[in-house]
């Protein structure tokens, strides 16, 4: 027990095992320099007998012998020692004081050798020693100020203690997505593996711009899901960094398939490359809800804005015109002018006839009387606030290269019919993404309405920078698509830029049930989010409390976050960290991880260069573009002359045209 008593029993013995090893010193020198103690009158009878008798025990038949007794008793003394704790001082003092002392200790006999006069040789001998006892002596005691047990000063930000061990097995089933990697434990790289073995259940890319999504994350996702026969739709926002790995793994890979996918691509900017496909296509659109679907989501494309004002009377009433308009085109002639350019056109002819005209369709009668009362009661505010919003939104879409690829029907949206699978890149251009973001939402509206059907081949959907696209019940599609076998992958930059284009209910959605994610370096309180997300590891904590007397020193245990924000702000290009959800068969239980993904980037670039290029698959002139906006703009006109002339032609039907005055 630390008790006054006994720490003062233990300063004696030091203390008297210490004057010990002096006294020895002592009559060490008195004996090997007798001579020059004889000739200094220092000499005395009861001191030769003491040490005759000492003698008899050999202690002095040899000439170090004592001198090593003298360092053992310093030696005794001093592991006892508790000077006062310094943080200054360091072993490197002490270690270099005792190794002068040790030098001159053991070197002092050459005073005796080298000084012929017998006093001078011993008086030098004799200070020599003992300068170097005294430097053992100093050199001890520093030691013993040395505090131990310090933090390393190379662990600054502690993360050795943050690091945990993880899934090191690959796990790999008919639908995994497998990404070699590695991590640290305990200042060792261990290799490891992301295993998402269920992708149907979401997965959310995260990462500020340059961390490496799409080079060490979505890239795999594209090459793996077509290695296992997949069928694949792609958004790329930056056409065509995503679309030529698609194509160029759909060449090596399309014999495995059972049966073989046609590849298709949809890009606004060079028409040459690019299929045409229409979203509205009639066949596809078997109710009203579908119409109303795809008017809502082009307008909010539109109008990003919107989002976060749905149910108000001003966002709610150009997207009721904008449906009685496609439902009007969808029932004529049973579709045959159903497509965006034409219902962009139909909306811009004046109200008296575009009023009349969609009379004639009973099924929208509900959507447009509103609209006529407002007219009709020269309410012409509140009209063009009502439909000049849809009116010169879509005026916007306006070009002769939107109106090609709009117009046409080379394939349909379905891509994951097993009698005629798909894979399918769409490209967006961050120039031009106001408009284009809008139409390619419109394509994806309808796409997931066909894909997330039963009885459906495996399918893979990956949105690249998801925000810049508006997909109506995003959060409905991850929830639902996994009894059908859609795999979703999302790429975002950060929450704060999905809940600026999403809202934030919306977007905390989308968050909380995406069963997968990996995260790169992301900030502020998308960090935070994530950190929570995580959970909580046992890490080792270290305190030091140093006072005038003692140092203290206390180790413990507690739970501290196993990824903290600032780390997952502090990743580096490559660096990930995540959670990736299990299935009942396979189960996973290290989900968590913070690795570095493994690319081979010298294969990888090899490869890049002997990839194909998106071959040119129709030959395509201006004139041929220009010629098919004009026919789409003539298509209207005779569409509402036929319309009206059949109005005016039959008595039953003339009290459905609209006069202004009426």
């Amino acid at each position: 027990m630390h008790t006054g008593e006994n720490e003062h029993g233990l300063r004696k013995i030091l203390d008297m095992t210490r004057l010990m090893g002096i006294v020895l010193l002592a009559l060490h020198f008195y004996y090997y320099c007798y001579s020059a103690f004889a000739q200094w009158q220092l000499t005395a009878a009861l001191t030769d007998r003491v040490l005759q008798n000492i003698q008899r025990t050999g202690l002095f038949n040899r000439f170090y012998t004592s001198k090593l007794i003298a360092i053992a008793f310093l030696g005794i003394s001093l592991l006892g020692a508790k000077g006062r704790k310094n943080e200054k001082v360091n072993h490197k003092k002490g270690g270099s004081c005792i190794a002068a002392g040790l030098l001159l200790y053991f070197s002092s006999h050459l005073c005796l050798k080298s000084i012929s006069a017998p006093g001078t040789a011993t008086v030098c001998y004799m200070v020599v020693t003992t300068i170097g006892f005294i430097l053992m002596l100093t050199g001890g005691t520093l030691l013993s100020r040395v505090i131990k047990g310090k933090l390393s000063p190379r662990d600054v930000f502690n993360k050795e203690a943050e690091r945990f061990t993880q899934e090191e097995r690959l796990i790999e089933n008919e639908f995994s997505i497998n990404l070699p990697a590695r991590y640290n434990l305990r200042g060792k790289w261990r290799r490891s593996w992301i295993n998402i073995i269920n992708p149907f259940r979401g997965l959310l890319v995260l990462g500020s711009p340059g961390s490496g999504k799409s080079y060490f994350v979505i890239r795999h996702v594209i090459t793996q899901h077509i290695r296992k026969g997949f069928t694949l739709f792609v958004y790329d926002f930056k056409f065509s960094d995503l679309s030529c790995i698609a194509y160029n793994t759909y060449l090596k890979h399309k014999p495995l398939y059972p049966v073989a996918p046609d590849f298709y691509v949809i890009n606004f900017d060079d028409l040459s490359r690019s299929h045409r496909c229409n979203p509205l296509e009639p066949s596809t659109m078997s109710d009203i809800i579908n119409a109303a679907e795809s008017a809502r989501t082009i307008l909010v494309g539109l109008n990003r804005e919107w989002i976060k004002r749905q149910g108000d009377f001003f966002v709610e009433s150009p997207i009721n015109f904008l449906c009685a308009v496609i439902w009007f085109l969808r029932r004529y002639r049973n579709g045959e002018f159903c497509t965006l350019p034409h219902v962009i056109e139909l909306m811009q002819v004046d109200y008296d006839t575009l009023f009349s005209v969609l009379r004639t369709e009973k099924e929208i009668e509900v959507l447009i009387n509103p609209f006529i009362t407002a007219y009709l009661n020269d309410a012409m505010e509140q009209l063009e606030g009502q439909i000049a919003a849809a009116k010169v939104a879509m005026a916007r879409l306006s070009s002769p290269q939107l109106y090609y690829v709009l117009s046409g029907s080379d394939f349909t949206l379905d891509i994951n019919n097993p009698d005629a699978p798909k894979i399918l890149c769409m490209g967006n251009n961050p120039q031009k993404i106001g408009i284009y973001g809008a139409v390619i939402s419109l394509y994806v509206n309808r796409l997931v309405k066909l894909v997330n059907q039963r009885g459906m081949q495996k399918s893979s959907l990956i949105f690249d920078e998801f925000p810049t696209i508006y997909l109506s019940g995003m959060d409905s599609l991850v929830a639902t698509a996994r009894s059908n076998k859609v795999a979703t992958t999302l790429g975002v930059q950060d929450f704060s830029q999905l809940r600026k284009d999403y809202g934030r209910e919306q977007a905390d959605v989308i968050l909380n049930i995406t069963g997968n994610i990996i995260s790169g370096q992301v900030t502020g309180d998308t960090a935070r989010q994530l950190s929570e997300r995580f959970g909580k590891i046992m890490q080792d904590r270290s305190s030091f409390s140093i006072n005038s007397a003692d140092t203290s020193i206390s180790h413990s245990k507690q739970l501290e976050a196993a990824i903290p924000p600032s780390s997952i702000a502090a990743l580096s290009s490559g660096e990930f960290v995540g959670m990736v959800a299990d299935n009942p068969e396979q189960k996973i239980e290290l989900k968590a991880f913070h690795c570095e993904i493994l690319n081979d980037h010298r294969s990888l670039k090899k490869e890049q260069e002997n990839y194909k290029e998106i071959p040119v698959f129709k030959k395509l002139d201006s004139a041929i573009v220009q010629r098919n906006y004009l026919q789409i703009k003539q298509d209207v006109a005779d569409l509402v002359q036929s319309q009206m002339e059949r109005l005016l032609s039959d008595p039953g039907l003339t009290h459905l045209i609209i006069k202004k005055g009426e």
